[in-house]
């Protein structure tokens, strides 16, 4: 049997360039909708949906978290919704806050935030603010593609390097090589470093899965680039979808080693809200004969359930089956020579507070 599964057709509808092919009303509304078939066969509006991005003033820029589980207590968004269209990212359900669908409103109806840096400045000047890294990409693609056109995360990083601060980025991207000659200055005094992140090597699976990402082949050599730059690049393979792309790990790894990168990672897939129906329904659109197989193998390592919010588990997943890609990571790691030696340390010590107009200079 093909990948294509030609034998068992979907009567599901496929939207071109797009990761969803439905809008599922966001959890927060009083009223849902319910699609039916009354036998007419209607030219829907969102067989060929378009972008739109709408300005976002917020107050603050800078968010904060406690999570154990990942190396960064600060985050910056310039973005709100991605256009890449990945039907497992886990942020998709945030757009029911705006009372958006999750579905193909996450990946059409973006936000930008073209008043970051400035937002970014004021707050690093604050006078109770401690350095600590600040991670980008962490809901959101900051190279998602009106990056090009907004360059909000190109201004974010050169406050941060006019200010010396130390920050995390983790793209699918290729735009992110725009960025290598503020970039690159800023790894020689150790205040960056960047992953990419590679879910398959599979050109047909990747554009059903991610469609407006940066080709696989072209993310192993946006890997080779930035490292060949001097700046620090590690792989993420994520998320790991059983059945769908989970025996490609080690291949990824092999090339991603290959291109010159000496640190790996992985995330198990997870399905918090609304992702878990919009995930079924990929399936059944693409690989209708791998759906309960797929779905039941998430439930197994997921404790009985399709999410696991806890801390720690939330990224590897329980059971025999997370324990086994565990082991395969491990031991393809050893092999390889990835993840020796001491993790990369970024330098807080280098940052200078900026001092604003109207603002009295340190005595210290």
């Amino acid at each position: 049997m093909s990948d294509n599964e030609s034998t068992a057709k979907s009567n599901k509808q496929v939207i071109k360039g797009r990761g969803s092919s439905s809008k599922p009303d966001a959890r927060y509304l009083k009223y849902t909708r319910h699609q039916i078939d009354d036998g007419w066969e209607h030219e829907k509006e969102e067989n060929k949906p378009v972008t739109t991005v709408t300005i976002e003033k917020p107050k603050t820029i800078i968010a904060k978290n406690k999570s154990p589980d990942i190396p960064f207590d600060q985050s910056i968004n310039a973005y709100r919704g991605c256009e890449h269209g990945c039907i497992y990212c886990y942020a998709r359900p945030t757009h029911a806050y705006y009372d958006l669908s999750p579905g193909l409103d996450f990946e059409t109806k973006l936000f930008a935030k073209p008043n970051a840096a400035e937002l970014l400045e004021k707050e690093l000047a604050a006078p109770g603010y401690k350095c600590s890294t600040i991670a980008l990409g962490t809901n959101t693609d900051p190279y998602q593609p009106i990056e090009r056109q907004y360059q909000i995360t190109r201004e974010i990083i050169a406050v941060l390097n006019k200010y010396h601060h130390p920050l995390t980025i983790v793209t699918k991207s290729s735009l992110v090589e725009r960025d290598i000659d503020l970039l690159a200055p800023m790894a020689e005094k150790k205040l960056v470093q960047l992953f990419v992140s590679i879910t398959t090597l599979d050109h047909q699976l990747m554009q059903k899965m991610e469609p407006r990402t940066t080709a696989p082949k072209r993310r192993l050599q946006i890997l080779s680039n930035l490292i060949s730059a001097g700046i620090p690049t590690g792989v993420i393979f994520a998320p790991v979808i059983p059945v769908i792309n989970d025996s490609e790990m080690e291949t990824i790894l092999k090339y991603a080693a290959e291109a010159g990168s000496n640190t790996a990672s992985f995330v198990m897939l997870r399905l918090p809200h609304e992702i878990k129906d919009l995930f079924k329904d990929w399936l059944d659109t693409h690989y209708p004969l791998k759906t309960s197989h797929v779905m039941n193998m998430i439930t197994d390592i997921r404790a009985g359930k399709k999410n696991d919010p806890n801390f720690h588990s939330r990224l590897t997943g329980t059971g025999v089956y997370a324990d086994l890609i565990q082991k395969r990571f491990v031991k393809t790691c050893k092999q390889l020579g990835l993840n020796v030696g001491e993790n990369v340390s970024l330098d807080t010590s280098q940052f200078i507070k900026p001092v604003l107009q109207g603002q009295q200079h340190s005595l210290f």
